[in-house]
């Protein structure tokens, strides 16, 4: 069981068509954040299928698997890490916690991000946050900031909306369109899982939300009636 068997697996199950359709959908052209990133075109429940029935791979061989420049096969890679998380012993879990840090180069899209960090970071982390997350926020790099974000999803699930608060109030104001999307997106879950009353008084303390990217502020009152969102878009609320 090895790196290169999974990723002839997921090889087979590739179309030039979903791959050219996927290299589009993650901007992969001069310029976009994807940029040089390879597509086989595999959709996700296979890539799940294929993450499963590798589910014991050992973890050198899921790093190696992450350092594909196969898109699919870092997914999957993540996928594979995210299970043995989940239904590891103290040791593996710190093992693949220590792995995910050493390896964020190879987690550089959304989706990669999106789907291990909260897995991974955030429930390894517990209350001992602030120091690994105020690095990655503070990065250089626009995944690790994104990772930053993502992680603090962990938290909001479990009610507690302030290890989001403290990294959203270093990155509110970033420039990227990928990290507004996703202080927006921490902002709205925090309004759902939490509760709407903490993020209104977030948002209306000293008038923040009027100083929010435009981004940011769309999907953190996504879930807002009509009048409420206009309050807000129009600088009203």
């Amino acid at each position: 069981m090895d790196a290169r068997t999974v990723a002839r697996q997921l090889e087979l199950l590739g179309t030039p068509e979903r791959a050219k359709n996927s290299a589009w959908f993650f901007k992969t052209g001069p310029g976009q954040y994807g940029e040089g990133d390879i597509f086989w075109g595999i959709t996700v429940p296979e890539q799940r299928k294929i993450a499963k029935t590798y589910k014991d791979l050992p973890l050198g061989e899921v790093i190696k698997l992450l350092h594909s420049p196969i898109h699919e096969c870092r997914l999957t890679a993540l996928l594979i890490w995210v299970s043995q998380y989940q239904n590891g012993t103290a040791t593996k879990k710190l093992a693949i916690y220590k792995a995910y840090l050493a390896n964020t180069r190879w987690v550089n899209n959304w989706d990669l991000v999106d789907t291990s960090a909260h897995k991974i970071i955030g429930p390894q982390l517990g209350p001992n946050y602030k120091s690994t997350l105020t690095k990655l926020a503070r990065s250089s790099s626009l995944w690790e900031k994104r990772i930053a974000v993502i992680a603090c999803f962990y938290y909001i699930k479990l009610g507690d909306p302030k290890p989001a608060f403290y990294i959203i109030d270093i990155l509110k104001y970033d420039q990227n369109d990928l990290i507004q999307k996703a202080v927006g997106w921490m902002l709205r879950e925090i309004g759902k899982a939490c509760s709407r009353e903490i993020l209104l008084g977030w948002l209306l303390t000293n008038q923040q939300y009027t100083k929010l990217p435009r981004t940011t502020l769309r999907y953190a009152i996504e879930h807002f009636d009509q009048a409420d969102r206009k309050a807000f878009l129009s600088g009203r609320a």
